[in-house]
């Protein structure tokens, strides 16, 4: 293979991947727990927390803050898991780009 294939197969490999990424970010993600359902945008920017308070008393505020991050953190696993579906294909030859 010579050095202009190699060259234009890594250009067509980086608009791949900027093609993907852009998807993943301004996907959505929903993470849901109990009380509390969370979304985030693909960058990982909280868009919008909802609070089901219809049956909480002060007595729940301890684990609604502890709904809230699990919430947060499952979302920021789907997140990360389309990131690896998307983009793992071309990080697998870089370790640590995404």
């Amino acid at each position: 293979m010579n050095l202009q294939a190699l060259m234009k197969q890594a250009q067509s490999m980086q608009k791949d991947m900027m093609k993907a990424k852009n998807e993943i970010d301004q996907t959505v993600f929903v993470g849901e727990n109990g009380f509390v359902k969370v979304e985030v945008k693909g960058t990982k920017e909280i868009n919008k927390i909802e609070i089901n308070n219809s049956e909480l008393t002060s007595d729940d505020i301890e684990m609604l803050q502890d709904m809230i991050m699990i919430a947060i953190n499952d979302a920021f696993k789907k997140v990360d898991k389309m990131t690896e579906e998307k983009l793992g294909k071309f990080t697998n030859s870089v370790p640590g780009l995404f």
